[in-house]
C-alpha cells in the first residue's frame, strides 16, 4: 500500500479498526486466478504473533477449496468520504486546491486456514452473532433457532482464518492540510451529518 509517512496509522488505530464490528474483503491468488469474498470477521489479537482474523464462507464458495499461491489479503475498511475543496480556507486565499478522498483502511496479510469441524464453526457463529446482536434492543441468539436447523446451517459453511503475518494501514484524514483547512473539513462533515468521518478527522488531527 502506498503510505506517505504522515498518513501511516499507529498500532492503536489499527487495533481499533480491526476490532470494529464489520465485514471485510478476503482476497486470495490461486492457480486459477484471484478470488475475493466479502465477509464478517472477528479479530483475536492475542492469538499468534500478530493476531488472527476469523470468519466463514458458504461451502459452495470455491475460495476455501483453492489453496492460495501466496499470502491471503484481507482489506479492512474504515470510514471514508469525499472532501470538497469548497471546505478549505485555502480556496479563498489562493485557489490552489483540489478535491480528495479521506479514508482509513488496513491491508492485512497472512496464512489462510480452513475449518470444517462443527464445534469450531458453532463457537465462531455464536461469537459473531453475539457481537452484532449486542446492538439490538432484543438480541437474537443461535439458541432461538431449532437445533436441527442450526446443525444443517453449520454444514453449509466452512470456517476460514487468516493468521496475520503483517499489516499495512493508512489513515488519510486531512492531517496534511493547514489547521484552517481542517477546521473547514470538520465543519463540512458536521453539516453533512457524517459523524463517523468527523470523529476520525478529529482523532487524526495533529496536536
Amino acid at each position: 500500500m502506498y503510505t506517505p509517512a504522515h498518513f501511516a496509522a499507529d498500532a492503536a488505530t489499527v487495533r481499533k479498526l480491526l476490532h470494529r464490528p464489520q465485514a471485510a474483503d478476503l482476497v486470495t491468488m490461486t492457480d486459477e486466478g484471484m478470488l475475493a469474498t466479502f465477509l464478517p470477521l472477528l479479530f483475536d489479537p492475542d492469538d499468534g504473533e500478530h493476531g488472527v482474523l476469523r470468519g466463514h464462507v458458504a461451502r459452495n464458495n470455491d475460495q476455501w477449496r483453492r489453496p492460495p499461491t501466496g499470502e491471503a489479503l484481507v482489506i479492512v475498511h474504515g470510514p471514508d468520504a469525499y472532501i470538497t475543496p469548497n471546505w478549505y480556507a485555502s480556496k479563498a486565499e489562493h485557489g490552489r486546491v483540489v478535491p480528495t478522498w479521506n479514508y482509513l483502511t488496513a491491508h492485512v496479510y497472512g496464512v489462510l486456514r480452513t475449518h470444517e469441524d462443527p464445534a469450531w464453526l458453532d463457537a465462531l457463529v455464536r461469537r459473531l452473532t453475539d457481537l452484532h446482536e449486542s446492538r439490538e434492543p432484543a438480541p437474537w441468539s443461535v439458541d432461538d433457532a431449532p437445533s436441527a436447523f442450526v446443525a444443517g446451517q453449520l454444514r453449509a459453511i466452512v470456517g476460514v482464518e487468516v493468521v496475520i503475518s503483517r499489516i499495512e494501514a493508512k489513515v488519510k484524514m486531512s492531517q496534511n492540510r493547514p489547521a484552517a483547512d481542517i477546521d473547514g473539513v470538520l465543519a463540512g462533515l458536521d453539516a453533512r451529518g457524517d459523524a463517523p468521518m468527523s470523529t476520525a478527522v478529529r482523532a487524526a488531527r495533529p496536536v
